[in-house]
């Protein structure tokens, strides 16, 4: 008998950052190195991962980390953790190995495995199963243990009719079930959704209408990491003998290494270049991302983008749904489009869920595999109780519903579960993409501050023989007042700084930190008191 621990380092009470660690006695598999995007209040932050400390001490015992499908949500943070990890392998199918491949990862690194095909581990092995998802290739991990099995789905729907590298083998995720399963670890982010995902998540014809009745060009935003979308794009655009102009260097990457690896079957003749972007009958793909949707569209209505220009009777058709966090974003963006005279389509409301399971969808899965305990995963913490209302709904015992947040384990002993309150801390990690290293709290407390009362800097020249004022002190503002308009203020910050350097300064020593301290102090309290506003304030003295 085993004794097996099951901990999420990311992804429980939070969207992204899918990480988790399954212990069996003195093996640990991780399963996705995931990322969560930043909010706008982060300012400069680019994404979050969990700390990997807990791993670092245990390297030793890891077997290997299982990536489910190419999302930034469940392998961004492969670099971060590969750098850290150097010894440790990486298992990955094909098309997640392409995809990080084109993102610059050394992909020596990987593992390239196919489904249903085991791999062993002593007496534990790993059992990957293809499911339906939005890009190719995406898999489900089964271990194997001597107390049943630890299921984990990644993120996934139930539809027969994806097809080649979409597929899902229902049959081996039943075959799963009779053998026995301890734990089901399923994600939950849309277990509020009544029914089946499917034909929710098709989009073909709806592309296909809009085409048909566009009188121009043609500009279709898109995610490099929904494939299915985008081959949905390409099939809507059959027989319409329009040229497709793909823009962005990492889009244009992207489908032609799918077509040259039979991932999107697109003729030759369909791919236009830079000279077809005027005409009307173009249609332009344009790369977008998940932290601002509509960032380059926007940048083409304001007249920034150096190769596109919008021009009357051109459609924009957002090809990725509206979530709540971003649809004034959205409304502002079609109201100056119409002001135009561009049209815009987005996907209806109610066909705003891609490729994710719905509450039915969910409850097929439990009902396949029949876990004798059930984990809900990825998602906010109300769709993680959604997800257990679906367990209890098929059944079974609530004792066997397990909630837990980041860094709690689940110990099962002799394929039972232990009440035992063991839990770690795991702090997040805030990689600013240009250093590529924890920002840290401060650094965003500082930028903050930045971003909202600018900044006053305060220097002055002290003579190194008599250590009298020679320059200064001199004000430099950045961001909180307007230098011309407030000279009284500009006076009196000088007035200030000039008394707390002379109090400070002798003949024969100058008291450096107490004048800096002082002025950051004094001018804090007046800057507060004239215009309640707290712009971060450094102070700047030299000799010479």
């Amino acid at each position: 008998m085993s004794k097996i621990k099951i901990m999420a380092m990311g992804g429980l009470n939070e969207n992204g950052k899918n990480t988790y660690i399954v212990e069996v006695d003195n093996a640990i598999f991780i399963l996705d190195a995931g990322i969560k995007f930043a909010s706008e209040e982060m300012y400069g932050i680019d994404y979050i991962i969990p700390d990997y400390d807990y791993l670092i001490k245990n390297q030793k015992k890891i077997r290997g980390i299982f990536l489910t499908h190419a999302h930034p949500e469940n392998i961004g943070g492969i670099f971060n953790l590969a750098r850290i990890l150097p010894k440790v392998k990486i298992f990955a199918s094909k098309y997640t190995s392409l995809f990080l491949k084109l993102e610059g990862f050394d992909t020596k690194r990987i593992v390239e495995i196919t489904a249903h095909h085991k791999i062993n581990f002593g007496s534990i092995s790993v059992f990957p199963i293809n499911i339906n998802h939005s890009v190719p290739d995406s898999l489900m991990y089964v271990i194997n243990t001597k107390d049943g099995a630890i299921v984990y789905t990644g993120d996934f729907l139930i539809d027969p009719s994806m097809t080649g590298a979409y597929s899902m083998d229902l049959g081996k995720i039943a075959y799963v079930g009779k053998l026995g399963v301890l734990c089901l670890l399923s994600e939950s982010s849309f277990s509020e959704r009544l029914g089946h995902t499917s034909p929710n998540h098709k989009f073909e014809n709806y592309y296909k209408d809009i085409i048909n009745k566009a009188e121009s060009r043609i500009l279709i935003p898109v995610f490099n990491d929904h494939l299915y979308t985008i081959a949905e794009i390409f099939k809507a655009l059959e027989n319409t003998h329009r040229k497709v102009v793909i823009m962005g260097h990492k889009l244009q990457s992207l489908i032609n290494m799918v077509i040259e690896n039979n991932y999107l079957n697109v003729p030759k003749n369909v791919i236009g270049t830079l000279d077809d972007l005027k005409d009307k009958r173009a249609v332009v793909l344009i790369s977008d991302d998940k932290k601002n949707q509509y960032r380059n569209i926007r940048k083409i209505a304001d007249g920034y983008d150096k190769f596109i220009t919008l021009k009357e009777k051109d459609t924009i058709l957002f090809a990725e749904p509206s979530y709540d966090y971003n649809e004034k974003r959205l409304v502002d963006l079609q109201n100056d489009l119409a002001l135009m005279n561009v049209e815009s389509y987005a996907i209806p409301k109610e066909k705003n869920i891609l490729h994710h399971a719905s509450s039915e969808d969910l409850m097929m899965m439990m009902d396949l595999l029949k876990p004798k305990y059930c984990m809900p995963v990825e998602g906010e913490y109300r769709y993680m109780v959604g997800a257990a209302n679906l367990a209890s709904d098929l059944g079974m015992p609530k004792e066997n519903i397990i909630l837990r947040q980041n860094g709690e384990f689940v110990t099962f002993e002799n394929g039972s579960l232990i009440d035992k309150q063991e839990s770690i801390k795991i702090n997040d990690v805030l990689i600013d993409g240009s250093i590529g290293e924890d920002v840290g709290e401060l650094v965003i407390k500082d930028r903050e501050v930045l971003g909202e009362n600018g900044i006053v800097l305060v220097s002055a020249s002290l003579s190194k023989k008599t250590k009298e004022i020679v320059v200064g002190p001199e004000v430099t503002t950045r961001g909180f007042i307007y230098v011309k308009d407030s000279s009284e203020m500009i006076a009196e910050i000088k007035k200030i700084s000039e008394n707390i350097i002379t109090k400070n300064t002798t003949p024969e020593y100058v008291d450096y930190n107490t004048i800096k301290q002082e002025i950051r102090e004094s001018l804090g309290k007046y800057f507060y008191t004239e215009t309640e506003s707290k712009p971060m304030i450094i102070a700047v003295i030299q000799e010479i």
